[in-house]
């Protein structure tokens, strides 16, 4: 089984351009590729301000609030008001605003390119014991919203926003009592064959 344990403590902070927060890359495929070359990637963003979102064309998006009270996005002028753990699924192409009328906000963002990849994302409370399967083709990211939990058969402890990224077969089990955040991805072409 390939798993990586992502640190929240050991990623690096990218200002964006118009100077309204910074993002964090969690991962990405194929690693260590451009943004413009990847199939994927999985972000974590400190929304500072009111601003625009930066257009990305042929990506779909999957955003959740991961962090602050509320969140304002305003997709090609619909509004759509984001609680914490809500997701919204948008384009990259549509014109993307967002306000953050409580503070600052945290949102994990999953993009991927359309064609080659493809992806949900949703909260997963854990109480006990929660097992996660990972299907061939499939690459799954999960992201501790919370502490309190640890991987069933390792023992590792997750911190607040640490990650396990899973990219073969296998049942992993999470244990404690939290919230995480379950990002699923899947290759198109594999998808296509499936459907």
């Amino acid at each position: 089984m390939s798993q990586t344990l992502v640190r929240w403590q050991d990623l690096t902070p990218a200002p964006w351009k118009n100077g309204g927060g910074v993002t964090r890359r969690v991962q990405a495929a194929p690693a260590g590729a451009a943004f413009e070359d990847i199939d994927w990637s999985v972000s974590i963003a400190d929304i500072e301000k009111d601003g625009p979102f930066s257009g990305f064309p042929g990506i779909d998006r999957v955003l959740m609030l991961i962090g602050g009270s509320e969140l304002i996005v305003d997709v090609d002028r619909a509004v759509h008001r984001l609680g914490v753990a809500d997701t919204l699924a948008f384009s990259g192409e549509a014109t993307t605003a967002c306000r953050v009328p409580a503070g600052p906000a945290r949102a994990l963002n999953l993009m991927t390119r359309r064609g080659r990849a493809s992806g949900t994302s949703r909260p997963v409370e854990v109480a006990g014991a929660q097992a996660v399967t990972v299907a061939s083709g499939e690459t799954v990211v999960l992201v501790a919203l919370t502490g309190g939990l640890t991987l069933g058969g390792d023992g590792v402890t997750l911190n607040a926003l640490d990650a396990i990224v899973v990219d073969e077969p296998s049942a992993i089990e999470v244990v404690g009592t939290g919230l995480l955040a379950e990002l699923r991805i899947g290759q198109a072409r594999l998808l296509d064959n499936t459907a």
